[in-house]
């Protein structure tokens, strides 16, 4: 488990998390669909987050960077 402030900052999308935090505030990610304002959110390996046009499932992301 991820939290959604930390994964975006995981994927290099946000540099710090303030940075994160304001994306989130601004409605700018939506976690499966929905738009998601909770910089604390859980994130599960199913879950789908969408940022700028882009969808990254969270169980593979952490994968692969596991498996490197």
């Amino acid at each position: 488990m991820i939290k959604l402030d930390q994964f975006l900052k995981f994927l290099g999308i946000a540099s710090t998390g303030g940075q994160a935090k304001w994306m989130i505030v601004d409605g700018e990610v939506e976690v499966n669909g929905i738009l998601e304002t909770r910089r604390g959110r859980k994130l599960v390996d199913d879950d789908l987050v969408t940022i700028g046009g882009q969808t990254f499932q969270v169980g593979e992301i952490i994968s692969k960077s596991t498996d490197s």
